[in-house]
Formats: C-alpha cells, sequence, structure tokens
C-alpha cells in the first residue's frame, strides 16, 4: 500500500517518507515500541481519554504477521485525532519481556487494551473478529452512532454471539485455533507455567533438554487458557501435560522426548540454534 501511494505523494511535491504518507492518509498506523523508556515515554504523553491498542509479537510465531495485517488494517479505519482518541503499538514480547509479563503475556499474538493506565479487556490468538470486537466495544469508530458510551452493536458482534452459542461451531473454531497454535513455532511446547517459572516439575525437565540442545522453541503458558488446555487433550488425543509439538506433529510428553533423545542423540539437530550458526541463546 505504502509502494502504490508514493508516485501521488511525489507528484504533491512531498518527499516520499513514511511520516509523509501517514499524513497524507491522516488515519491511525501502528508504532513499534523498541525500549521500555520508549514504552514509558508514550504511555505518559497519552491523555487519560485514549484508547491504547498494544500487540504483543514475537518473530518465530507465524499468526503474528496475519495479526499485524490486521490490527494494521483496524487501525487505518480510525482517523487521527487531537487528542488522539485511539493509540496503536506493537511490542516484541522476547525482546521487551519486562512490558510482557507485566501484562501476563504468556503466548503470542496477544492484544491488550487500555484506557488511562487501566487494562480494559486482552485477546489471546489470532481470531481476527474477537480482536475487532474488542477494539470497537472500547472506541467510537468514525461516523459510528455511539448510545450510552458504547459502539452500537454490528453485524460481526452479532456473528460472535450466534458462534458462541453453537457448540459444535465454538469446537470448530477452537480447533482451527489449536491447528494455528500448534504450527506458531516449529518447536512449540505446551507448559504449565512459563520456561523462566515453570509450574510443574515434568515442564521444568523439558524446557532444561530443550535448552541443553539449545533449540529455539515457542511455548504456551496452559494455565492461563484453559479453554486451550481442556481443547488441546482432545484435539491431540493426549490427556497430560507438557506436550511438545514438532513442526505441527505430536510428540508427546516427557517420557516420550526422553525416548527419542535416547534413540537418536540428534533429534532436535535441524532445531538447534548452534547447528545454525547462530549464537545460542535460552527460550
Amino acid at each position: 500500500n505504502i509502494a502504490h501511494r508514493q508516485p501521488r505523494l511525489a507528484s504533491l511535491g512531498l518527499p516520499v517518507t513514511r511520516s509523509n504518507i501517514y499524513q497524507y492518509n491522516n488515519m491511525s498506523t501502528i508504532r513499534e515500541i523498541t525500549s521500555l523508556s520508549n514504552w514509558e515515554h508514550h504511555v505518559t504523553s497519552l491523555p487519560p481519554s485514549t484508547l491504547l491498542v498494544v500487540s504483543f509479537h514475537a518473530p518465530w510465531a507465524a499468526p503474528c504477521a496475519q495479526m499485524a495485517t490486521v490490527l494494521s488494517t483496524l487501525a487505518s479505519e480510525y482517523p487521527v485525532t487531537e487528542p488522539p482518541s485511539t493509540s496503536w503499538v506493537s511490542i516484541n514480547a522476547e525482546d521487551l519481556s519486562d512490558i510482557s509479563e507485566t501484562y501476563n503475556v504468556t503466548a503470542v499474538p496477544f492484544l491488550v487494551l487500555i484506557r488511562n493506565g487501566q487494562v480494559l479487556e486482552t485477546v489471546s490468538g489470532s481470531s481476527a473478529v474477537k480482536v475487532r470486537n474488542a477494539i470497537e466495544a472500547h472506541a467510537a469508530k468514525a461516523g459510528a452512532p455511539v448510545l450510552n458510551g458504547a459502539a452500537t452493536a454490528t453485524d460481526g458482534h452479532d456473528g460472535e454471539v450466534a458462534t458462541e452459542e453453537d457448540p459444535e461451531k465454538k469446537k470448530e473454531e477452537l480447533f482451527k485455533r489449536l491447528g494455528d497454535l500448534v504450527k506458531a513455532a516449529p518447536v512449540m511446547l505446551f507448559m504449565k507455567g512459563t520456561p523462566s517459572e515453570p509450574k510443574c516439575g515434568f515442564s521444568r525437565q523439558l524446557v532444561a533438554i530443550l535448552r541443553e540442545n539449545a533449540v529455539k522453541y515457542g511455548f504456551f503458558n496452559i494455565l492461563a487458557d484453559d479453554e486451550v488446555r481442556q481443547g488441546l487433550k482432545e484435539f491431540a488425543d493426549w490427556p497430560t501435560y507438557p506436550q511438545l509439538w514438532v513442526d505441527g506433529e505430536l510428540v508427546g510428553g516427557l517420557d516420550i522426548v526422553k525416548e527419542e533423545l535416547s534413540n537418536d542423540a540428534d533429534f532436535f539437530k535441524a532445531y538447534s540454534i548452534k547447528s545454525n550458526g547462530e549464537t545460542a541463546a535460552a527460550s
């Protein structure tokens, strides 16, 4: 889209820069937060009435790229106002872990809606419908009628309600979400707690194995999302945790992983940071 608009900007005698493109559009865009001080300055500069839309992402999680497109499209529907009615930012959950921990980010993509320092709502996962509904519930879109301080319901809201009332449809959507989650990274660990704070011995041991083998992996804290915790048992036909998935396929729990390594010491070689010539770092 930016490239498409460049010739027109040039014909108006404006230098073709990202800043000018945004000014020309006069619609909201997403700003990448790159440091803790950058975040603190941005938050403190917002008036109390501004809805702050915060998107947490990670470079290894494929659904985050999809969510970035969704949020960019949504942001473009909200005009830049003075004072700002909305502010849109994106944060790398791994690079800025202090911020992630503040908002209990246990999986990505993860959306946090904040106003005047208070968390209004969070959305975990890549459902565009849920993200849109959450944002519209807390921000009156330009031109949308407002009743009792809230935007009127749209067809998207109605469809979401209908979906939640249909158990089969809800299960279908959950399984689609789980299908995306298990492929979020080449190696995905579904565990109790987080790698820095495992909540069970089996999860702790499996994290240790992955670190010993310098495996770059994604993780999901199943204690933070009961829907995923219960649904993945049926989806995987595997009743316990932790669960390790590789390339979208279930390997199994701690015992299975140990067995695989005993049979093949190079089981994780293809996923090792060291084998790819990169600097090893704990996930």
